[in-house]
């Protein structure tokens, strides 16, 4: 099974963060949400090998220094659109499997992909981990590569189930993984992060760039487990 992480241009990235972050802060804090999560993808040895779908230079840069495979994509088309591209490209070269992954959720642990991978049934078979809101989709692991469409969007939970349900196919669904459930979306998102514990490289950037101290001081949140 590869795992993918479609990577959109640095420059568009985290806009919803807008009334919280500078440009400047939302493409270093998707940088190092980026390096997270390729670090945990590496680091996970039940993966045949991992893959970035993105046509940004920078996202490009960090999936090389990983040693990871790159899809170039001529355009930024979204998530559904680079996904569908990757999986184009395994079934080309006969990978049986995927398993997609968001590049905002840092807390996302190598243990967490082991155990989506452990529990996926035989082919065909669909996996899924909703977002912590239950409405998007964090994580899906498809064998073959093509069992379904993709629907990626804010609520692309129930679609994604309801595309499994006609083909009879009975996901497995993983409620019980808070990393991966936890993408960086929103300034509520963010405080979210900021509240529990960890030592990621997003944990450090946001501490010591002063974010984590200002963006808590404006959320009215005491800011002592900085």
């Amino acid at each position: 099974m590869w795992a993918v992480l479609p990577a959109k241009d640095f420059r568009n990235a985290k806009k919803r963060l807008s009334p919280a972050l500078s440009p400047q802060e939302r493409q270093s804090l998707f940088a190092v949400m980026l390096e997270d999560v390729l670090e945990a993808a590496v680091n996970a040895p039940s993966l045949d090998g991992v893959m970035v779908v993105t046509r940004d230079p920078q996202a490009a840069s960090l999936a090389r220094k990983y040693n990871v495979e790159v899809n170039n994509e001529p355009t930024n088309d979204g998530q559904s659109a680079a996904v569908a591209r990757a999986v184009y490209q395994l079934n080309q070269t006969r990978r049986n499997g995927i398993l997609t992954l968001p590049g905002d959720t840092p807390n996302l642990r190598s243990s967490e992909i082991e155990a989506i991978i452990s529990k996926h049934p035989p082919a065909p078979a669909m996996s899924i981990v909703p977002s912590h809101d239950k409405l998007g989709s964090n994580c899906i692991a498809l064998t073959p590569p093509n069992l379904i469409p993709f629907h990626f969007g804010y609520e692309s939970f129930q679609p994604h189930l309801n595309e499994a349900k006609k083909r009879h196919i009975d996901p497995v669904v993983h409620f019980d993984l808070p990393g991966i459930r936890l993408d960086i979306d929103t300034p509520e998102d963010l405080v979210r992060f900021l509240k529990g514990d960890g030592e990621t490289r997003t944990h450090k950037y946001l501490r010591a760039s002063g974010i984590a101290k200002n963006f808590l001081s404006k959320q009215n949140m005491p800011g002592t487990a900085l």
